[in-house]
This record gives C-alpha cells, sequence and structure tokens, in this order.
C-alpha cells in the first residue's frame, strides 16, 4: 500500500513539473492575468478571443490571421511560430522591446489599448521566446529564472548600443537572428541552434553583398544556409532548434567574426521567389551574468538577371578526427578531389575549435601540395607572415580579387591540414561543443569569370591600415587610421572575451594602445565607426 502510494506521488509529482515546464501554460497565464478583461466574452475587443485554457489559446491564436487588414496583408498571423517580428499579437504588446520590430500606424487598434503597460520585460521575453522556439503547447522554451535575472538583475548583451541600421528598402533588407539567453559562464552558457526563415521576395533576386553583425568575442560561428526547395522547407519545424537539415540546404556563408561581404562586381548569389533560409548562430557566454546572443545581416540585392556569374559556396568538412590527450602536437590533413573542372576562388577560410594550434590550405597537384594559399595563423589569411598567431575564435578570410584558377579532379585540387595539441584529461573527437573539435574549409568561387570585373576592393582590404604595430609589444602600440574614418570606439578584450578596456569618442588618426598593468598574452581589440563598420585585430603583448 505504502508502495503505491509513494509511487502515485512521484507520477503525481512529475505530471505537475512537466506541467510547470510548458511555456505555453505561462504564457497563457499571462494573457489571461493582463490582456483577457477585454478580449474575451461575447464581443471580444478586436475580435480577440483570449479566454480559455493553453489549448483553447493556440486554436485561437497559432497560425490565425488577424482581423487587422494591414496586418493580414503583411503576411503575419496572430501568432506565427518563430517568428516574432510576423507575430501581431507579440508586435501589439511588445512596447519597444523588439527593436527590429517598426509599427505601422495602420496595425494599431482604432480603439484604447494599453495592455502592453501592464506587462514585465520579463513577462514579454517570455512570449517572445514562447514564439521564436516554435510557440508549441508542450515543451519548456526557455529558463524563466534566467529572463528574470537578466532583466532584473542586469545581463550582457550582444548589441548594447541597439539594432543596427538596415539597408535602404531599395537596396536591401535585414535579417535577424535571436535573441536566445545563455546561463553565465560555468552554468551551461553555451547554446548553438539552428532556424528556419522565410523570405518575403516574391521574385527572383540576386545578392551582391551580406553585412553581418554580431559580438565578435562571444560569437561562436554564424552560418547562413538556403534550402535547396520551398518543398524541403515546408517540411521542417519553425522556430530555434537544436538539430540542422544539411541534407536540404546549401551553404551560403559561414563566418566567425562581423565580416562584410561584398562579392566580385559581375557575380551574385541567386535566390528563387519566396526564399527560405536556415539560419544557424552558436553563442558562448564567457561572462558570470546572463547573455543575450543575437545575429543581424543586412542583405543587399538587384534584379534578377543582372549578374553575369553565380556564386558558389561550400563547407568541407573532414569529421572522422580524435585528438589524443597525450599533450604532443597532433595533425590530420585531408585533399579534397571533387571533380568540379576549373573553378575560381573568391575567398578561403577554415575552423577549428579550441584546441586548434593551426589550419592551413594548399593548391594540391596530382595529389601532392605545391602552394601554399592559406594560413589562418597570418593577418587576413595571408602566408608568410613574419610573426604567426592562429587564434581560433577569429579565423580570417582571405580573398583573391584576381580570382584564383584552381583545377578540380580526381587528382587536382584543395589540400587542409589542421593541427591541435589536447592537453586535457580525455580524447577529443569531432562535435558541435565547443569542447569538441572541427576541421572545416570554407570555399567561396565561381565557374566562370565571364562577365567579371576583378581588382574588386574588398572591405576586408581596410584593416590593413587598422594594424597595430609594433606587434608583438611591450609597452605601447600603435593603430594609424585613415583620413575619412571618423570618431571612433576602442573595446579591447582578452582572449576568453572579457572586456579589459573601452575608449570612447577618438577623434584623432592615431590611436595608442597604452599596456599598463596588463599582464602578457593576446588581446583583441575592435574598432567601431559612426557609420557602424566594425574592424578587430589581434595584439600580443610580451
Amino acid at each position: 500500500m505504502q508502495k503505491k502510494f509513494f509511487t502515485s506521488l512521484i507520477m503525481v509529482l512529475a505530471i505537475l513539473w512537466s506541467l510547470k515546464a510548458q511555456t505555453s501554460l505561462r504564457v497563457n497565464q499571462i494573457l489571461q492575468e493582463k490582456c483577457a478583461s477585454c478580449h474575451s466574452g461575447m464581443s471580444p475587443a478586436a475580435s480577440l478571443d483570449l479566454s480559455g485554457g493553453a489549448s483553447d489559446m493556440m486554436a485561437n491564436l497559432v497560425n490565425v490571421t488577424p482581423a487587422n487588414a494591414h496586418a493580414a496583408s503583411e503576411g503575419y498571423d496572430l501568432i506565427y511560430p518563430g517568428r516574432a517580428d510576423k507575430s501581431y499579437l507579440f508586435r501589439l504588446v511588445q512596447d519597444g522591446l523588439e527593436p527590429f520590430i517598426e509599427m505601422d500606424a495602420a496595425e494599431m487598434p482604432t480603439t484604447a489599448h494599453d495592455e502592453a503597460l501592464g506587462l514585465t520585460d520579463t513577462e514579454k521575453e517570455l512570449i517572445r521566446q514562447w514564439i521564436l522556439f516554435g510557440a508549441r503547447l508542450n515543451g519548456t522554451a526557455v529558463d524563466e529564472a534566467l529572463l528574470e535575472d537578466y532583466y532584473n538583475n542586469g545581463g550582457m548583451e550582444s548589441f548594447p548600443n541597439g539594432r543596427p541600421a538596415a539597408p535602404d528598402p531599395s537596396e536591401g533588407f535585414q535579417i535577424k537572428m535571436g535573441p536566445f539567453f545563455l546561463a553565465p559562464a560555468g552554468n551551461g552558457g553555451e547554446e548553438e541552434y539552428f532556424q528556419k526563415y522565410e523570405l518575403d521576395n516574391e521574385e527572383a533576386i540576386e545578392i551582391t553583398r551580406i553585412n553581418n553583425f554580431m559580438d565578435g568575442n562571444s560569437s561562436h560561428h554564424f552560418i547562413l544556409y538556403d534550402y535547396n526547395s520551398t518543398a524541403s522547407a515546408a517540411g521542417q519545424q519553425a522556430g530555434f532548434r537544436p538539430n540542422p537539415d544539411h541534407f536540404n540546404v546549401g551553404l551560403v556563408e559561414a563566418i566567425q567574426d562581423p565580416v562584410d561581404l561584398v562579392l566580385p562586381e559581375g557575380s551574385a548569389f541567386f535566390w528563387n521567389a519566396n526564399k527560405v533560409l536556415d539560419l544557424n548562430s552558436h553563442y558562448i557566454n564567457f561572462h558570470s551574468v546572463p547573455y543575450k546572443s543575437e545575429v543581424y545581416a543586412n542583405i543587399y540585392f538587384q534584379q534578377s538577371g543582372i549578374a553575369s556569374q553565380e556564386m558558389h559556396a561550400e563547407l568541407l568538412a573532414k569529421t572522422n578526427i580524435c585528438i589524443p590527450n597525450n599533450g604532443d602536437l597532433y595533425t590530420q590533413e585531408e585533399t579534397i578531389n571533387f571533380p568540379f573542372g576549373d573553378i575560381y576562388l573568391w575567398a578561403l577560410s577554415g575552423h577549428t575549435h579550441q584546441l586548434g594550434k593551426s589550419y592551413k590550405i594548399w593548391r594540391s597537384e596530382n595529389n601532392q601540395p605545391t602552394e601554399l594559399l592559406y594560413d589562418a595563423a597570418c593577418y587576413a589569411g595571408m602566408p608568410g607572415c613574419v610573426s604567426p598567431l592562429f587564434d581560433y575564435r577569429h579565423i580570417p578570410f582571405r580573398y583573391f580579387d584576381n580570382l584564383l584558377p584552381v583545377n578540380m579532379s580526381f587528382v587536382n585540387g584543395l589540400k587542409h591540414e589542421a593541427s591541435w595539441i589536447n592537453n586535457t584529461d580525455e580524447v577529443v573527437c569531432w562535435g558541435d561543443e565547443s569542447d569538441d573539435e572541427m576541421m572545416v574549409m570554407i570555399v567561396m568561387f565561381l565557374t566562370d569569370i565571364d562577365g567579371i570585373v576583378t581588382d574588386v576592393e574588398n572591405p576586408e582590404a581596410e584593416i590593413d591600415i587598422l594594424d597595430a604595430y609594433p606587434n608583438p609589444m611591450t609597452e605601447s602600440a600603435i593603430i594609424q587610421l585613415p583620413e575619412d574614418t571618423g570618431t571612433v570606439d576602442l573595446i579591447l578584450y582578452d582572449v576568453l572575451g572579457n572586456q579589459i578596456r573601452a575608449i570612447r569618442d577618438i577623434r584623432d588618426n592615431q590611436i595608442t594602445i597604452e599596456r599598463e598593468n596588463l599582464p602578457a598574452g593576446i588581446y583583441v581589440y575592435h574598432l567601431k565607426n559612426e557609420a557602424g563598420k566594425l574592424f578587430s585585430g589581434k595584439i600580443l603583448m610580451q
């Protein structure tokens, strides 16, 4: 009898816990307490009925067209799973919480509307997180205690100075992934998510530039995929998810820093009408407080039929790696021999995790390396640097402005090589977590150069004049800025992402970094001008 009692008690507690963990129940409770007084009964305000339980809420809100004509014409639903910006209910109650949302006057109700005034930031955030994680009936979207801690006690965020400026609508549009929240360092402060993201392009477009914005210290990477077809995208769930969909997508870009990709003139990514992207963001919280993770990308486009050539991108990974924990330098290599024929390289980059000590790419002929094309330990990936410094968190791109021809066949191609030192207590193998390891090559190329303008000025070239010297330094180093840079902010970080120093509103063209009492080690500096352009560099203090 006693055994049955305890068994029943455990079952009851498990049921109560599962109900407590359902974010939909909390969202329903918030709407009941703060909004249902007007939006219920025989004639609910704006024909919006918020009465009933969580199941009723799902039926009345999720994927339901709003009564507001303007919102309906924009393709919004009352709750649009995975997209807070397309969820009309959230647009009404967010009250400035989401800067990505720009309200049109026609969206606003004709009657008095003050529900948002009664919602706390935590409650509004809980609604947003529920939507971003797919607006599901079951499951926990986010730890509410983490949100309480962030909004009541303070935390860090990817964009403390606000949303980056979006392109003019005649030139492009802005996409956003986030926010998602990370627990403090040491308490599970790392997350990686994927998100299906539908665009609103009614016609085919050509993408000529992608300007990416993220926290270059806390963001481990941002990858932009595109679905092979709308049919394959339709089969993917809405909202943040932990699992990739590599069988149905192609690569557009893979970056680790806030990179501005300006494609060579005459080339573009070709996107069909109603394009669906798959966004992938990986953030790590190095701070002792909660962290708000976000990524923005400004997409610049032109009409279809203008570009002469299509830009291609490939992410090539060697997954069968395991690094022994003997403290010795361990090296792996792989030759890529896909029979593409002749290609013309525009950009190369790589990727390892924290055990990485080097990453290089060679041209390979007759299955033998012949020319070193890329060295991640050198500035801008250019081989032959005097002071190589490998930083796995800031691996550079190398751009070939004249487009480098490479023959890809069964005997010719590209070879990449990575090295690691594992001083941990365990063998470390391939995996997605930062404690795992990776060996990845990113290649961007054309298959023809007819109609392409070479010697294209690339935004990364601007960093040449922003290199610190001497590097390594002892007591001080100088960064020389161009005349037209304008006012800049300089932020100095250690290799763990902790902010060490901030100098605001610098108006001189020559910046001096003083060592003062900083210990020897590697430091990262970020420079940001008034136009929002972000430059990064590394400096070694001896």
